[in-house]
């Protein structure tokens, strides 16, 4: 009992807080359903009248409510204890009645709620796709109003509900069944019919069903329904479809005649008659459809909106190709618009778009003076002096027709009505600078081009209105760039370029604009004197740079793939190449351009050749870097320099390490070259690193004379100055100088000279005895050389004899005679080895 007292409150609770709509449908339903099982759960063997009719209620609700909120299937449970009830409540009802007309009583009082809980059922089969079981419950029911009339309209409304649907799911065959149905039950009792309106709307949806299903089979039934509907209720929308089945079945021009005539009395809109009268024109049934039109505006004489008539008619006889008869109507509006006829502006409007439109096609045909006659009509509407956007469009539409006729005066005239009315336009700044360029105004063909330019940066307001969208600018440059070209207006061009390359989303557009103007600007500079060639090579460079810029964001664009990429790169990193050998008589430039062919290379693939061509980029751009740093610039200037050549050389590193492993490199120098490169620029960035990167040198079992002798030579190069590292390797050098098979007198000559100087600096006397040593060591050496051969040059003997002669005189200034008469007396011995010199030095 207290279970089913909760169920109760559970359930009254729930009506109560759904019509203050506290809950929502899904709650309510489930919150009904948790109170319905409960009440079923204290059922007992044989309960009361009164249980049983609550239980037949609920259920019902419950039932409806999971109909309603669209989840059928669990209704169905529900409505079949619905049912159960029903009968247990009717076996019930008869027990305690033996009087016929009790039983009577009862049985209509049952039927009720069994008509409803089928008209449920037939819901909640029909949501979940049942056709069959929905036609049974709904039999069920329709036999059930003979003794409940008062069902007929629910019932009705219920199959035209099914109906419409199936009709907007396309089951036309199914969706016609339930229209019948919903008309068929409408007429079992007119006292509770849903009425004639509503019996006319069900008609007329299911002559559209017809009609859309099959028109050629079912023509008959669609016709015999909207003839049916439109007896039971004229309506302009019964009128529309029995004009559209007759012009789809190909009914005769007296058919449809007919058809227009019954309808004469009917109250329409004058839009309604317009989209009659379009509906016959569209059909080609000209002539009914001219008289329709003809007809209307006895209708609506006292209409505002007469000018739509007139608009339609226009509008079909240019469709039918009746040009001069539109020439006509248009010609009367004219007029009218200067007597006091004139349209109302929303037709007016339209009357321009059509002219316009007229005057389009005329213009794509070429056919320019035709064009311009269909623009003139729409300037007839506007008067002297007027400002307005549309009348700047349609100027400068007249301009096109004049310069493609090649009336230049009459362009320029028009132009200038369009400044007037929009001098900040995109689109007239064009029409300027069309007429500019073909009258050979190169600097007012730039100044228009460079406005083309700031507008394309920022549209104007107003720009609305002749729907611009954000590619306008664009589009427009590259027209006008292909206009200075057409023309021969190199410098034009590149300027519309260049703004071009600036406002281009386009990844393929721009780089195609960026080649143009690399191409462009590369001639312009070969014509060009050197004064004049610095600032096109920059901007050759800006070009470059943005073209790098462009491929790195190109990553995000989907329709950009990496093929293209690729091809475009090793577009870019060539011409960046050549122009980088192009100008190696401005160093400056030259490394600029091979930096860029390196960035521009890394994003093609790292084959050998790219490698090879990335390697020799950042060699050359690390040469030009050092041998600017060797020039008179200001400290500040050089230690930038040659930081940015250590930076290429790092670089460069990393591809040689790649690119070696693709090859054999046995006889390449650029391993001498990074470490000749790097020595310099840490030795004259007082780098303590070096001496680290020396010890790795030392090591090497193949390095060359050469390579030594220039090391010696950097490491004394101001701002460098590095004596123990120069005097390492010259002796390193001399050492593989005495190593070689025959020696090569001439340079171990300068080697040996080289190394006495750094050892033996001119002018000190007071030197350590170790020094000294070392040095006499060095002078032996030569003796050795110069007694095994005549080719150790002369003047070097003599430099030798000199140097050794003047250390001894030094020595002796300083008291030590002992090392004077020694040193001296070497030098005597290198006296023997003179040749012509001999006798002047005995």
């Amino acid at each position: 009992l207290q279970v089913e007292e909760s169920a109760v409150s559970l359930w009254n609770w729930t009506v109560t807080k759904h019509t203050g709509a506290v809950i929502s449908d899904e709650q309510r339903a489930k919150l009904r359903f948790v109170a319905c099982r409960l009440i079923c759960l204290c059922e007992g063997n044989d309960p009361p009248e009164g249980t049983i009719r609550r239980q037949i209620l609920m259920s019902m609700k419950t039932g409806k409510g999971w109909i309603d909120i669209g989840k059928a299937g669990l209704a169905d449970g529900f409505l079949e204890n619905a049912v159960n009830s029903i009968e247990k409540l009717y076996a019930k009802l008869r027990q305690g009645s033996e009087d016929e007309a009790d039983i009577q009583v009862h049985r209509a009082d049952v039927e009720k709620s069994l008509f409803k809980v089928l008209s449920y059922q037939a819901e909640s089969v029909f949501a979940q796709g049942d056709f069959q079981k929905a036609v049974m419950c709904v039999q069920r029911c329709k036999d059930m109003l003979m003794k409940l009339p008062k069902e007929t309209c629910y019932l009705s409304i219920l199959c035209y509900n099914f109906g419409v649907e199936t009709y907007e799911r396309k089951r036309y065959e199914q969706s016609s069944f339930w229209l019948s149905q919903s008309y068929d039950i409408g007429k079992m009792d007119m006292k509770y019919s849903v009425g004639k309106e509503m019996q006319a709307k069900v008609l007329r949806l299911l002559a559209t069903t017809y009609f859309e299903w099959d028109c050629s089979q079912y023509l008959d039934k669609a016709l015999k329904a909207i003839s049916l509907a439109n007896q039971e209720n004229l309506h302009p929308a019964g009128f529309f479809l029995k004009v559209k089945i007759l012009l789809k079945s190909g009914a005769s021009d007296e058919d449809i005649n007919s058809a227009l005539a019954e309808f004469t009395q009917l109250e329409m809109s004058l839009d309604f008659c317009l989209n009659t009268a379009k509906l016959l024109l569209e059909h080609g049934r000209e002539s009914v459809g001219f008289d329709f039109l003809k007809s209307v505006p006895e209708r609506f004489e006292s209409s505002p909106d007469l000018g739509k008539i007139t608009l339609l008619h226009i509008e079909f006889l240019l469709q039918n190709k009746r040009e001069l008869l539109a020439k006509q109507k248009i010609e009367e509006v004219i007029i009218g618009h200067y007597t006091g006829k004139q349209l109302l502006p929303e037709a007016l409007n339209q009357l321009h778009i059509i002219l316009w439109d007229r005057a389009a096609k005329h213009y794509e045909a070429k056919n320019y003076s035709e064009a311009l006659h269909w623009y003139n009509y729409s300037v007839s509407f506007y008067t002297p002096g007027q400002i307005d956007q549309n009348l700047a469009k349609l100027q400068r539409n007249m301009a096109s027709c004049y310069l493609h006729l090649k009336q230049v005066d009459k362009a320029k005239e028009a132009v200038k009505q369009a400044e007037r009315c929009d001098p900040n336009s995109i689109f007239t700044k064009f029409s300027v600078y069309k007429i500019a360029v073909m009258e050979n105004d190169t600097d007012k063909a730039m100044e228009a081009v460079i406005e083309i330019g700031k507008l394309a940066e920022k549209p104007s307001k107003h720009e609305d209105k002749l729907r611009v969208d954000k590619n306008t600018g664009s589009n427009l440059l590259s027209l006008a760039a292909q206009i200075a070209l057409e023309n021969d207006q190199q410098i034009v061009a590149i300027k519309a370029l260049e703004y071009l390359s600036e406002h281009l989303q386009d990844c393929q557009q721009l780089f195609a604009a960026l080649k143009c103007l690399v191409r462009l600007m590369l001639s312009k500079v070969m014509a060009e004197n050197a004064e004049k060639r610095d600032e096109d090579i920059n901007s050759i460079l800006t070009y470059l740079n943005l073209a790098h810029k462009k491929l790195a964001e190109s990553f995000t664009e989907e329709k950009f793939t990496g093929d293209m990429r690729i091809l475009e790169a090793h577009w870019f990193r060539k011409v960046a190449w050549n122009l980088a050998v192009q100008f190696k008589d401005s160093p400056e430039k030259m490394r600029d351009f091979f930096v860029l062919s390196f960035k521009l290379s890394q994003f093609c693939p790292s084959d050998k050749a790219v490698l090879v061509a990335q390697k020799t980029c950042l060699l050359m751009a690390a040469a030009v870097d050092l041998e600017m740093g060797r020039q008179q610039v200001t400290p500040s200037e050089q230690t930038e320099l040659f930081s940015e050549a250590l930076q290429h050389l790092q670089t460069c590193k990393e591809v040689w390490k790649v690119l070696k492993l693709t090859g054999d490199f046995a006889k390449d120098p650029t391993d001498t070259l990074l470490l000749l490169y790097e020595f310099e620029a840490r030795s004259k960035l007082n780098d303590p690193t070096l001496h680290n990167l020396m010890e790795s040198v030392w090591e090497q079992p193949q390095i060359e004379i050469k390579t030594l002798e220039i090391i010696a030579s950097l490491a004394m190069e101001p701002p460098a100055r590095y004596p123990v590292l120069c005097k390492k390797a010259l002796k390193s050098a001399l050492n593989l100088h005495r190593k070689q098979a025959v020696i090569d007198a001439v340079k171990f000559s300068k080697c040996l000279h080289s190394l006495i100087n750094i050892s033996l600096p001119t002018g000190l006397t007071d030197l350590d005895t170790c020094v000294l040593q070392e040095v006499w060591d060095y002078f032996e050496d030569a003796l050795s050389v110069v007694s095994s051969t005549d080719a150790y040059p002369e003047m070097e003997i003599l430099w030798l004899m000199t140097r050794a002669w003047n250390t001894g005189i030094f020595q002796y200034t300083v008291g030590k005679y002992k090392e004077a008469e020694q040193w001296c007396g070497l030098g005597m011995r290198f006296l023997n080895h003179l040749g012509s010199l001999k006798k002047s030095y005995e």
